[in-house]
């Protein structure tokens, strides 16, 4: 008598088989006074299937430090090659800090994406203050929140403590450049390398870009 197949152990195999790759865990860190997190968002949000938005304050990793005009004129360079618009707001640099604040909220409530997508195109498309509060209002409500609940989050200095902690843990992890994608394990620093970590993401092969000489 031949050997018997056991049907349950081969439509276990067959269920491993055809079970898909579990998702990568993946971080999308950002500030929000950084162009360079404007010229990647929107990428951001359609190429993950799932990622997590994390404010991160630029100013704890030394990012400051760049020459202004040389940070406008690489971003402006790569702003073209991506055929985004780029208008400086007047005051820029700000600190950013309110809209940080808001953007923690909107993180805790799920809502980060399309307070983030708002928040960066209404300061680099429109070239307002970030941190206006008619500025950020708008942007909240595009996220679904209230305007009393993102006045009041804008004003909460308690929520400056978490981005500058996480700019802390990036560091200790050799972060140089904002934004910052974590796939998993791995650390992709600058907007330069958000092509890398798609790739990561997905299995797919990609070339890194050559670094750009600003944040990115």
């Amino acid at each position: 008598m031949g050997e018997l197949i056991s049907l349950a152990k081969r439509r276990a195999a067959r269920a491993a088989v055809a079970a898909p790759a579990p998702r990568p865990r993946v971080t999308f860190y950002f500030d929000l006074v950084s162009p360079w997190t404007y010229l990647a968002a929107e990428r951001v949000d359609r190429s993950f299937a799932a990622v997590r938005w994390e404010p991160v304050v630029g100013d704890v990793l030394g990012l400051a430090d760049h020459g202004i005009d040389a940070e406008r004129r690489e971003a402006e360079r790569r702003a073209a090659q991506l055929r985004l618009p780029l208008v400086w707001p007047d005051a820029w640099p700000v600190s950013g800090r309110s809209a940080l604040r808001v953007a923690s909220l909107a993180a805790e409530r799920g809502r980060a994406a399309p307070y983030v997508l708002a928040a960066s195109r209404l300061a680099f498309c429109g070239g307002y203050d970030v941190d206006d509060p008619e500025i950020l209002a708008e942007a909240a409500a595009v996220a679904g929140l209230g305007l009393d609940t993102c006045l009041q989050a804008a004003g909460d200095l308690s929520r400056d403590g978490p981005p500058e902690r996480a700019a802390l843990r990036l560091l200790r992890r050799g972060a140089d450049a904002l934004p910052a994608i974590s796939v998993d394990r791995t650390l992709y620093s600058g907007e330069h390398r958000l092509a890398e970590a798609i790739a990561a993401a997905t299995g797919r092969r990609t070339a890194s870009a050559p670094p750009l000489r600003g944040h990115g």
